[in-house]
């Protein structure tokens, strides 16, 4: 074919690689180049393709315009059939390539350091993979003759009932033709005799009615047993008002005086026993049995607030007053006795609230008054002032910035009219212009007697001030805003909080905390260095500096635990050194399905299930609970239409047993069971099979009355809806009724088939009352009541 330029043009054909296929072999972890270069005219374009699936996804890139395929950090995921197709108007050809992905052994469960106590049992694990299948051999290391309570199973080696003598290093080489791992693991066994770690003679003051705990923080190997006793005699203490814990502490809820004696805590294991004493004394609360009273007195009067105190004797009491929640200044004017405080000559500057605060070491307890002072030609006035409405404040203003300094500023506002309600407080907003521009934060709040303030602030913030005013209608309109103060840079002084680390695919961890706000941030440029490693002291720290709060890490091995650090940096330096946290890499479906089900029928509705747990390595991530799923399969009674809907039960947590209940009688049910973690479910056990026995119906599904004369009464109801197996009769019982009184009450039996009844009437007037049930050989089942209608002459 001859174009309109008088060029040849040409089907695609092949430069490299030649023929219609090809094969290539690439060890996993390093990067995959495919290439598929196609003459032609016009000039073909080149596609790629994955046989049976996709292209690797976030992997792969096309280079050279499309003729090369990379594929980054390969896995055994990546092997298959890939091939390139090359087209152009005239046809198109295309190349496959098969990809074989090998691997040199990798870890995927390398041996960690065992601590183990006498008598503990443990287990050593020495797992890799690789392609080939990589041979594993464990060699043991140690100065005493062979341990016989070792044996090897697979890739574990499993000890039993350890003993005194025999730590050992074990090293573990796994290898194949493309390489080797070696690691070593020191399995330690600690015997070391019970140990109290607090000091000796504790003494705890609790006020009465109060909970208090006494710590007894005890170590040993094996771990110690500890037990708590009072006054050197009597039984254990837990239960009732005492809770002991595992940590070794003694918890009451409730201290009341018959607590009060010296408590000793023994920790016992095989290699001896220590103790240790805490002496309980039960003091008795502080209270204002008399406080102060709102009052209103004239001026030049002599007030008295009182403050009559009931304390402990044996513990010191300190009584101070506030006034407006400040500390008042006791002048000369002013007399603090023992039961109250006395204001001589009292002016307008003392009105105001005034708080009487008792306190001890273990409490306080305090009460407060309004004092409220009277000008004398104020008087006749006040009548019309309590008449005039009240409004929320006007807004402050004329605000400005004093006494500037690098981590504080003054600030100075004129306050507007309260509109005849005391103004209470004055809020503090600030606003910074890099961050959140335009957003207000609270920055502090101040009694509403004061209109200056010295402000706290953070380094290298922009900012800007307003006030609103409060009263008891409600708030102000904000102030004007102050000027801008930008303050110098520093380096952060706190790190993120809420660090976790948590994996959102099986091969990942999403590392995310939460991160500085404006006032915490301290300098330009603010940055995160993330850094990471296996819980493993020997293991090396990776780190990646970023500026969002979250970093995932890839190429993670199934739900192993992993050390986290995050440290904020900015343009002036970095943070203190950051707490570590333990995070997790993710989760894949669990491996095994629980097995040897055995079921138990307890009632018609219920069955008791015992299963054999799964073995914690085949969960791949956090066990959260066993599941039951069951359905219906069909009714013992012919005919019954039943529905299929599966149904689970749940089990939280390592267990082996469980009853699955509110299930229908006489029906045959299927059954099977997975283990949950935080993927999915795991694989289905085999499926059991199990029959209900009969159980008691429930109520026909109606009852109908008709009086067609006055002579007879007809009664016409339906079988029962779940009838729960094989109806034996209807029972029906009916007396007669006027108002308040009640005739004897008659019975009648039916066969299952009938569904009528005819009642001749012997009292014309009354009316009369039916309870209906049908019966099965286990019994009586659930009641259907009515009542007859009313006359038409009642």
């Amino acid at each position: 074919l001859i174009s309109a330029r008088g060029i040849t043009e040409t089907t695609p054909s092949f430069m490299y690689p030649y023929g219609t296929s090809s094969s290539q072999m690439v060890l996993r972890g390093v990067d995959l180049l495919l290439e598929c270069i196609a003459s032609g005219v016009p000039a073909p374009d080149i596609m790629w393709y994955k046989k049976g699936g996709e292209l690797p996804a976030g992997k792969t890139k096309l280079e050279n315009f499309n003729k090369a395929l990379r594929i980054s950090n390969v896995s055994e995921e990546d092997s298959g059939e890939y091939f390139c197709l090359a087209s152009n108007k005239m046809g198109s050809i295309r190349h496959t390539i098969s990809v074989r992905v090998k691997a040199a052994p990798y870890w995927l469960d390398e041996p960690q350091n065992l601590i183990l106590a006498p008598g503990e049992d443990g287990r050593l694990v020495c797992r890799a993979n690789g392609n080939p299948k990589p041979a594993i051999h464990a060699l043991c290391f140690e100065a005493s003759p062979p341990n016989p309570s070792r044996e090897v199973a697979g890739d574990t080696i499993v000890f039993r009932d350890t003993q005194i003598g025999s730590s050992a290093v074990y090293q573990c080489n796994a290898s194949n033709e493309h390489g080797y791992l070696l690691a070593n693991a020191f399995v330690s066994v600690l015997d070391v005799p019970p140990r109290i770690l607090a000091p000796r003679n504790q003494l705890i003051r609790v006020i009465q009615n109060n909970r208090t705990r006494l710590d007894c923080p005890f170590f040993g190997s094996p771990i110690p047993t500890l037990r708590w006793f009072k006054n050197g005699q009597g039984n254990t203490l837990d239960g009732g008002n005492y809770k002991a814990h595992e940590n070794g502490s003694l918890e009451m809820n409730m201290a009341r005086k018959e607590d009060q004696g010296i408590y000793t805590c023994v920790a016992t294991n095989i290699l001896g026993k220590a103790e240790a004493q805490v002496r309980l004394e039960v003091k008795d609360p502080t209270r204002i049995v008399r406080g102060p009273e709102d009052q209103v007195v004239k001026r030049g009067s002599m007030p008295r607030l009182h403050c009559r105190i009931k304390h402990d004797p044996t513990l010191k009491l300190t009584v101070t007053w506030l006034k407006d929640d400040a500390p008042l200044y006791i002048g000369n004017r002013m007399k603090k006795e023992d039961d109250g405080l006395t204001i001589y000559g009292v002016a307008e500057k003392d009105q105001g609230d005034y708080t009487c605060v008792a306190s001890t070491e273990l409490d306080k307890d305090s009460a407060k008054a309004y004092l409220t002072v009277l000008g004398k030609a104020l008087l006749p006035a006040l009548i019309c002032l309590v008449t005039r409405p009240t409004e929320r404040p006007d807004r402050p203003r004329d605000l400005e910035l004093t006494d500037l300094a690098e981590r504080s500023v003054r600030l100075t506002w004129i306050p507007g009219d309260d509109n005849n309600s005391p103004i209470t407080d004055y809020i503090v907003q600030f606003e910074e212009d890099r961050f959140q521009p335009g957003m207000w934060h609270n920055h502090s709040r101040y009694p509403g007697s004061v209109n200056s303030a010295v402000l706290s602030l953070s380094p290298y913030v922009n900012y800007q001030f307003r006030v609103i005013a409060v009263n008891d209608v409600g708030s102000s309109l904000p102030s004007v805003p102050s000027e801008r103060y930008q303050t110098n840079g520093a380096r952060p002084e706190i790190n993120p909080t809420g660090v976790q680390g948590a994996g959102t695919q099986k091969n990942n961890m999403e590392i995310t905390w939460t991160p500085l706000n404006a006032t915490q941030a301290y300098g330009p440029n603010l940055r995160y260095i993330v850094r990471w490693r296996r819980r493993d002291p020997r293991g090396s720290w990776y780190n990646e500096t970023v500026k969002t709060p979250r970093h995932v890490v890839w190429n993670t091995p199934i739900y192993v635990p992993y050390e986290i650090k995050v440290q904020a940096e900015n343009d002036f330096g970095r943070a203190p050194e950051p707490d570590t946290v333990i995070g997790y890499s993710g989760e894949d479906y669990p491996k095994a399905a629980p097995t040897d089900v055995r079921i138990r029928v307890l009632n018609s509705t219920a069955v008791a299930l015992t299963w054999t747990r799964v073995h914690l390595d085949t969960i791949q991530g956090q066990l959260k609970e066993y599941r039951a799923y069951f359905w219906r399969d069909s009714s013992l009674l012919k005919n019954l239409w039943v529905s299929k809907k599966r149904q689970y039960v749940s089990f939280p947590g390592d267990r082996n047993r469980g009853i699955v209940s509110r299930l229908f009688p006489y029906s045959n049910y299927k059954l099977e069971m997975v283990v949950t973690n935080g993927r999915g479910d795991g694989p289905r056990s085999e499926v059991k099979e199990f029959p209900t026995p009969e159980g008691v119906p429930s109520s026909p599904r109606y009852l109908r009355i008709r009086q067609p004369n006055m002579e007879s009464i007809n009664l016409e109801w339906d079988h029962p809806e779940h009838p729960n197996g094989v109806l034996t009769g209807y029972s029906l019982r009916y007396q007669a009724f006027n108002g308040s009184k009640t005739g004897r009450t008659l019975v009648e039996n039916f066969s299952p088939n009938q569904t009528r009844f005819t009642l001749q009437r012997t009292d014309p007037i009354s009316r009369y009352r039916f309870f209906l049930r049908a019966r099965t050989q286990v019994g009586e089942g659930e009641t259907i009541v009515e009542e007859s209608p009313a006359l038409l002459n009642e």
